[in-house]
């Protein structure tokens, strides 16, 4: 009886190979007809782009549709490469399916394409374009033709491989709200595991979020244990209680997952400032004057700078518009605690500072 089940189930896999394969055979064959070509622009156009116009549109592409065979979902890819390159390490500007053949391309795309190409800022570069077509990532067409373009491009994004914090809590400026001016800790100059913030706290809980405006990714913690919360799906982590009102240190290691938390006596009757502002050869008045910056209601020491167009070069926090106090740093984005000139690459930032401990965290790309 075995042996009669067996025969019957080897019966049965090959009818249904046998099926499979006539299905395949009556399936139609795709075939390849034309592949499509850029029809505008023409060829040797100029775009000297300008980062005060970065979300304008500077060109539009468009081009002849491909043919293949038989109607199929097509994606189009417009891509652009170093005059004279194979194209193997193209960049996409834009991408599109089916019928659609034309696309914008924004001054702030075609800037970073010929950033990564190895274009230099302010300096006129010639690069290459095309346009190729697929199938389910198959049947790929190239453009036989290319157009040239030249492209001066502005500065290029900063790199900044760095994770910033906030804090958020009732013990905190911004309350509960996960996105209502959130205090932001300072990243340790030569540990970028390590955040501190020194300063005023009311009583009562706070955590610390990654993006502002969502709960997730977040630290909380326990007897100085951080806890993560990874999604929004996973556990609610605890939150870390200020006992009174008043002046602290925290600092987090989220390597570690540790927290400390102590009370910082001279917060109380450190000196507070009319202003404070940055000063330098990479801000807008160089070493003449500062350039003010904005002082927390919440907190006196806290002061903020919103988007801020610098130039390569260095750069300084300074009080009362004097030198009587100032602090620096020799480390670019975050740090302080000295009254080195801080580095800067030209890029527009956010700025941070906290005038109890000198710490600066200067945000580039904004």
């Amino acid at each position: 009886m075995k042996n009669i089940y067996k025969i019957l189930i080897a019966f049965i896999g090959v009818l249904a190979v046998s099926c499979n394969s006539d299905a395949v055979d009556e399936r139609p064959i795709l075939n390849v007809v034309a592949a499509p070509e850029i029809t505008a622009p023409t060829t040797g156009q100029n775009y000297v782009l300008d980062v005060e116009k970065a979300s304008d549109e500077v060109a539009k592409f468009t081009w002849s549709a491909a043919e293949y065979s038989t109607d199929v979902a097509i994606k189009y890819t417009l891509l652009i490469d170093k005059k004279g390159g194979d194209f193997k390490s193209a960049k996409t500007l834009q991408t599109t399916t089916n019928s659609i053949t034309e696309v914008s391309v924004l001054a702030k795309e075609l800037n970073q394409a010929a950033i990564d190409l190895g274009g230099k800022p302010e300096v006129a570069a010639e690069y290459d374009v095309k346009i190729t077509s697929n199938v389910s990532g198959s049947f790929t067409q190239v453009s036989k033709g290319l157009i040239s373009i030249t492209v001066t491009p502005y500065v290029g994004k900063v790199e900044y491989n760095f994770v910033d914090w906030y804090l958020v809590g009732d013990a905190t400026v911004s309350g509960w709200d996960n996105n209502k001016g959130n205090q932001i800790l300072f990243r340790s100059a030569k540990n970028a595991n390590e955040y501190v913030f020194t300063g005023y706290f009311k009583k009562g809980y706070f955590k610390a979020i990654q993006n502002l405006g969502s709960w997730a990714p977040m630290y909380g913690g326990k007897d100085g244990s951080l806890v993560y919360r990874a999604t929004d799906g996973d556990q609610d982590p605890p939150s870390i209680e200020i006992p009174a009102e008043g002046y602290y240190k925290f600092k987090m290691d989220v390597q570690k997952l540790a927290y400390t938390l102590e009370p910082y006596a001279a917060g109380a009757t450190a000196p507070t400032y009319s202003t404070v502002g940055i000063i330098g050869d990479s801000t807008a008045k160089g070493w003449d004057a500062s350039t003010p910056m904005v002082k927390s209601t919440f907190n006196a020491h806290i002061w903020t700078l919103g988007v801020t167009s610098l130039n390569d070069g260095g750069m300084k926090f300074r009080a009362n518009d004097a030198w009587d106090v100032s602090w620096g740093g020799t480390t670019a984005f975050s740090g302080g605690g000295t009254g080195d000139n801080i580095p800067v690459a030209k890029s527009k930032y956010v700025i941070y500072f906290n005038d109890l401990d000198g710490s600066y965290l200067m945000i580039p790309n904004q």
